[in-house]
């Protein structure tokens, strides 16, 4: 019978065989380059040497026309290796949905082409914070109002752009309107448009009446939009409580600060289109089978036509007959 000593000397043989069976897998996977993370490198506004302005979301800059501006952007290295980044400006739009995006390339005529940084690309030691100087040359014909941009840093596959709110000093106007409004199913569709030089958040009212009152009231809420001056964003309202079978007159009215205010509406028919298409199939069928029963009842009712009436085929061959005869007598 094997002695305990004997079991204890097979488990450690056991135990040392499979550590040195993995140790090549273990040291193969250490030689391997660690991927730098998404996360080891970030852009910001920079804090300025008093630190009154740490933690700024954005840049504000602000200036009449011909003016030059000037900030800083921080690049900060947490990780272990370089990064090197490019930088660029760049304009800024509102994209499907209302959210805030930017320019690619050289699409830029506003903020994005007046932007410089004080270099294209910027290398970033580890673990190491990097001060990018930058400024905004505002043309002498600027427009007044909002410019926004933004500032687009680049390492490998990532992008991150810094917000760079410019307004151009001059008179400013808040204009907004609310347009294309349509229903369509369970969902109230319409357009905002930003006819103005300033950046708008918008708010809105939602209302709809039916033939026996009312069936919609919301209270005005803000929209989570940033509407850009001149542009234009197709939103929608959810309406799952719509009904099945009305004529309705939906409005919506939008406001936003600086007193921009615009109202439309939309009439919509809400109709249950299966079981009417179902009761107008039936119906046809009814009434095809109506005509068809009909038809044959007046044929079954119609006597048979045997040379006219009150006439038999016999009669009418013996007068045909008597009808010859005579006027063989006659010649």
């Amino acid at each position: 019978m094997p002695s305990p000593t004997g079991h204890a000397a097979r488990l450690v043989l056991a135990v040392l065989l499979f550590t040195f069976a993995m140790t090549p897998v273990a040291g193969a996977a250490a030689r391997r380059p660690t991927p730098a993370s998404a996360a080891s490198w970030t852009a910001q506004p920079a804090v300025s040497g008093s630190g009154m302005d740490g933690g700024r979301p954005y840049f504000y800059l602000e200036g009449p026309p011909g003016t030059v501006l000037q900030d800083r952007l921080s690049v900060t290295n947490s990780g272990t290796a370089p990064v090197t980044v490019r930088l660029r400006g760049a304009d800024a739009y509102n994209a499907e949905g209302g959210d805030f995006a930017v320019r690619g390339g050289k699409g830029s005529t506003g903020t994005g082409a007046w932007l410089r940084t004080a270099a294209a690309e910027v290398t970033v030691p580890a673990r190491t914070r990097a001060d990018v100087p930058f400024s905004v040359t505002v043309p002498t014909g600027a427009t007044p109002g909002d410019h926004p941009g933004a500032i687009v840093v680049r390492s490998g596959d990532r992008s991150v752009g810094v917000r760079v709110q410019l307004r151009v000093g001059g008179p400013t106007l808040a204009a907004l309107t609310v347009e294309d409004v349509t229903v369509s199913g369970q969902t109230i569709h319409y357009t905002l448009v930003n006819r103005g030089n300033t950046e708008l958040t918008p708010r809105i009212t939602v209302g709809a009446d039916g033939v026996f009152g009312t069936l919609l009231r919301r209270e005005a809420r803000t929209l989570p939009v940033e509407l850009l001056p001149g542009q234009r964003v197709r939103l929608s309202e959810p309406w799952r409580d719509a009904p099945a079978l009305d004529s309705v007159t939906v409005r919506l009215r939008v406001t936003a600060a600086g007193g921009a205010h615009s109202e439309a509406t939309a009439r919509a028919a809400f109709v249950p289109w299966a079981p009417v298409t179902g009761g107008a199939l039936l119906l046809l069928a009814a009434v095809a089978a109506g005509g068809y029963a009909y038809r044959l009842r007046r044929s079954r009712r119609r006597p048979p036509d045997d040379g006219g009436p009150g006439q038999s085929s016999g009669d009418q061959r013996h007068s045909e007959r008597r009808h010859l005869v005579k006027a063989g007598a006659e010649s």
